[in-house]
């Protein structure tokens, strides 16, 4: 049996508030850098993996320990797939959509795969904010998006909620997820070969700007936040977690509107209350 490290359930609720917001000020460094730099979303998402992977290749080895090869496999996998859909749901449907449609979608795949996997009861009140989601995910699919292919964009939306759900049910169900050197460099070799296709080095025009973007990406929504997230997870249930994790749309969606030009409609504000009246239930659920 896999053993955690105690940690108080306030500082859980903390560390995951803490690791939501900083996700929410990356999307927006992200989706910054693909405008002014030419990187796409998967060249964008190895930077953010090789930098946090170098970091902690830096550290004392006891801080930047990887676990088992198995889980730490595993867990570079869920983080490659995830990232890497979330940059592309934002470069594709807007910072906004994407972000809301991400973890809009986390709660309600989380409960299922807590459901089907894990054993836990769904309960009617669960099954009915399964259904007030799904329509708040319908409305958001309906706005209107501030990237050039939402519809793509929605698709890997979708699969990044899917990828974060998967890590945490795992994380929950006694999995060893751990934000290590070990799990950033297999994250970083998963897409390595395809943003070689589209382009790993970034334009020149602004090296500073794009090398603080990006060593921001690596440390703080990447390596920090993940950390603290893992850690929360804990002691604070799944769905617990998912609740505050509404910070990060919450977050997107303030910095997109106050500073990438994108508008928060009434589909937007209305599919964003379905998806805070679902989440609110299944907490109480």
């Amino acid at each position: 049996m896999t053993s955690h490290t105690a940690v108080p359930f306030r500082h859980g609720l903390l560390s995951i508030s803490a690791a939501a917001v900083a996700w929410g000020v990356g999307g927006a460094v992200a989706a910054l850098l693909m405008r002014t730099s030419g990187l796409g979303p998967v060249a964008v998402s190895c930077w953010r993996f090789g930098v946090a992977a170098l970091c902690l290749a830096l550290l004392p080895p006891a801080a930047a320990r990887s676990g088992k090869p198995g889980s730490t496999v595993l867990t570079g996998l869920g983080l490659a797939v995830s990232q890497c859909a979330y940059f592309g749901s934002v470069h594709y449907a807007g910072l906004g959509l994407g972000t809301l449609i991400t973890i809009g979608a986390g709660p309600v795949l989380t409960s299922l795969g807590a459901h089907l996997l894990l054993g836990e009861h769904l309960t009617r009140r669960s099954a009915a904010a399964v259904l007030l989601a799904l329509g708040g995910l319908a409305l958001l699919v309906a706005a209107p998006a501030a990237g050039p292919r939402p519809a793509l964009g929605v698709s890997l939306a979708v699969l990044a909620g899917a990828g974060q759900s998967g890590l945490t049910v795992w994380a929950r169900g006694g999995g060893s997820a751990r934000a290590s050197t070990g799990a950033f460099t297999t994250g970083l070799l998963c897409l390595l070969p395809f943003a070689a296709v589209q382009g790993v080095l970034p334009a020149a025009g602004q090296p500073a700007l794009t090398g603080a973007a990006l060593l921001f990406l690596g440390t703080v929504p990447t390596l920090l936040a993940y950390r603290w997230y893992f850690s929360g997870l804990t002691a604070v249930p799944g769905t617990t977690a998912s609740v505050l994790v509404l910070l990060e749309p919450a977050t997107a969606a303030v910095i997109g509107v106050l500073f990438l030009g994108e508008s928060f409609t009434v589909g937007l504000a209305a599919g964003s209350a379905l998806l805070l009246a679902a989440i609110a239930a299944l907490t109480r659920a």
